[in-house]
């Protein structure tokens, strides 16, 4: 990555007194900070955790994503790694061995979730990327990663409504979402 971000992340690690409410990401070179998430985003993000079966995956929140070749350290909402892949400490885990990532849309994250990550994580190769919209009250499940950098995205893209089941092949399981929240409509700048 880059020595800025480096040291930036050091003054953070360092004062989290001051930065320890705030979601901080490197994005293709850009350092984007969030303030503190509203609970029905936390919500979700532990409805679907509850969901998948501790004794075969590793369930990790606000855990960094090393995706070297894009300059990019992002945070997802929830990050999935088969039990016993991947590093047992550290900051980072190596995009390789993830096999699904989560996001929970924002207001603020709502053009990143469904354009920039739909990339970077289709780059990376990370077989399932799932949208979880709160706004919307739909489930975005997006599968079969190809190409690199910008030009990438998922080959299949499967929607369903909060409360209809939606089949996660890449966990074997079916995730339940009729114990989502749901958050009031706003006008966006781009739809799913």
């Amino acid at each position: 990555m880059t020595a800025a971000y480096d040291q930036m992340i050091a003054v953070f690690e360092g004062h989290p007194e001051l930065f320890g409410h705030y979601k901080i990401e490197l994005l293709r070179g850009d350092i984007v900070m969030m303030a503190g998430l509203d609970v029905v985003h936390n919500d979700i993000v532990e409805a679907v955790q509850d969901q998948i079966p501790r004794k075969l995956w590793r369930r990790l929140q606000t855990q960094d994503i090393a995706i070297l070749e894009e300059t990019s350290e992002p945070q997802p909402d929830l990050v999935v790694v088969e039990r016993g892949a991947g590093p047992g400490s550290g900051r980072l885990m190596p995009s390789e061995v993830i096999t699904l990532v989560l996001e929970v849309v924002s207001k603020s994250s709502v053009d990143r979730d469904y354009g920039t990550k739909r990339s970077l994580y289709a780059s990376a190769g990370v077989p399932a990327y799932l949208i979880i919209d709160p706004f919307e009250t739909v489930c975005v499940l997006l599968t079969e990663p190809t190409g690199k950098g910008e030009d990438a995205d998922y080959m299949m893209r499967r929607t369903h409504k909060f409360g209809d089941p939606m089949p996660l092949d890449v966990l074997d399981l079916q995730l339940d979402s009729s114990e989502f929240g749901t958050l009031p409509k706003f006008k966006r700048h781009r739809q799913p």
